[in-house]
């Protein structure tokens, strides 16, 4: 924590709590509790460094008699159990709906002797977040466990309670200012992206040319395509593929952001992301130009065109072209919002999360294709227009992490008392 002004009283967090509490873990659905239903909160309730009370599941009947340590306002919820990124988080409960209670892995604290909303943003500090990543053990990395004697040993700086009020509010300002400046940069991303898929959808559906004469396409989600283009059914462009991997191929993947890989992944990744057989030869062989799918994650994104030979998971299905196609073409294509909305509709499943797109249904959709030369030429264009939105997301990006990394060094400094803020104007 460093030096702290000498009128403060730095001490053990447990001088500043007057009890901590926890709940019990019972039966709930996925769905929020309404009001007159009983809900018990989620540790993501303090995952964004404050008090979320929307994240709650409603508890089962069964299992109501059960519940144990009831929301209040004035407290700081604080996630005992966690991943070593979120263990410690905490949010300040302003307001307390009734019907709302913790589970075994939040914790309740209760701050009378302080002001509930500086010991808040102290858990932001990085001289708090310091201390929980030496006291927190676990038999796992991925998740982390803290006690109630390690938190409450924590160094606090406990500054008197008047001085801790005015330090909230000054930081319940400042970083207002910050949090409207990073939100317009947010609106900027999202305008952007809208942006882009614009430019993709006009470009892969309307071409280049604006003057271009055009013929209705006969399928509601494209609408009119220029006249001289030709609409296909996928399964006239592409057959299916069931070609045999082999030892000395790269095994691919496909990700809903970034389509197929060009390389194998590294050990780790493959042990993270790729179920791997021993036997390369029951994977199923890609060439250039063959477009991969994931059934099921096809509506989300998970396909893409194939630019080196390798091998994929058994799993996925393997379209060759037919005709001469640019397959990075169809793929954009495929990736539009009103695509992306055919492929869901063509997928069967008893809810999302068990979606399949089964080739029978993928080779059904229906898209325009103009002459190979135009399609080298869009492709071209879409990526110099597309490299420029990517850029200006960047920056906005770029803007936001140095805004919370002021964000956060202002936090520190207020609450360790680097800065004195007692004289602010409101």
């Amino acid at each position: 924590m460093g030096d702290v002004p000498e009128h403060w009283s730095p001490a053990p967090f447990r001088y500043a709590m007057t009890g901590i509490e926890s709940g019990t873990s019972v039966n709930a659905t996925d769905t929020p509790a309404d009001i007159d239903e009983l809900g018990v909160l989620k540790t993501s309730c303090v995952y964004r460094g404050f008090f979320d009370p929307e994240e709650n599941k409603t508890v089962i009947a069964e299992d109501r008699d059960r519940v144990s340590c009831p929301l209040r306002a004035g407290t700081v919820i604080v996630s005992r159990m966690n991943t070593p990124d979120l263990v410690g988080a905490a949010g300040l409960v302003k307001t307390a709906r009734a019907g709302i209670f913790l589970p075994d892995r939040l914790w309740q604290v209760t701050v009378e002797g302080s002001d509930p909303a500086y010991v808040h943003y102290w858990t932001l500090t990085s001289e708090y977040r310091s201390q929980v990543q030496m006291a927190c053990s676990g038999t796992s990395s991925s998740m982390q466990n803290l006690s109630q004697a390690q938190f409450s040993s924590f160094a606090f700086p406990n500054p008197p309670r008047s001085e801790q009020t005015a330090i909230a509010s000054f930081l319940d300002r400042e970083t207002a200012k910050i949090d409207a400046l990073m939100a317009e940069q947010r609106i900027l991303i999202e305008l952007l992206k809208e942006k882009r898929q614009a430019v993709i959808f006009h470009a892969v559906t309307k071409g280049l040319n604006s003057d271009a004469p055009m013929k209705e396409s006969g399928v509601e989600w494209l609408g009119q395509v220029p006249t001289h283009w030709e609409v296909f059914r996928l399964g006239s462009v592409f057959v299916e593929a069931n070609d045999q991997g082999a030892e000395d191929l790269p095994i691919l993947t496909v990700s809903i952001h970034n389509g197929v890989s060009d390389k194998e992944l590294d050990e780790y990744e493959m042990d993270r992301k790729v179920t791997r057989s021993d036997d390369r030869t029951k994977y199923k062989g890609v060439k250039p130009g063959d477009l991969v799918y994931n059934m099921m994650r096809a509506w989300q994104g998970g396909f893409g065109a194939v630019t080196v030979e390798g091998q994929v998971s058994p799993a996925y299905v393997v379209a060759r072209p037919l005709r001469e196609v640019l397959t990075e073409f169809v793929e954009q294509t495929l990736r539009t919002p009103p695509a992306v909305e055919e492929m869901r509709r063509l997928s069967y499943g008893v809810a999302d999360f068990r979606l399949r797109l089964y080739w029978q249904n993928f080779k059904t959709i229906v898209i325009a294709l103009p002459p190979a030369l135009e399609q080298g030429s869009i492709m071209d264009a879409v990526r110099s227009q597309t490299d420029r939105f990517d850029a200006l997301t960047a920056e906005a990006e770029q803007a936001i992490a140095l805004l919370q990394e002021r964000r956060t060094a202002l936090i520190s400094a207020a609450v360790t008392g680097k800065i004195d803020v007692r004289g602010c104007a409101q």
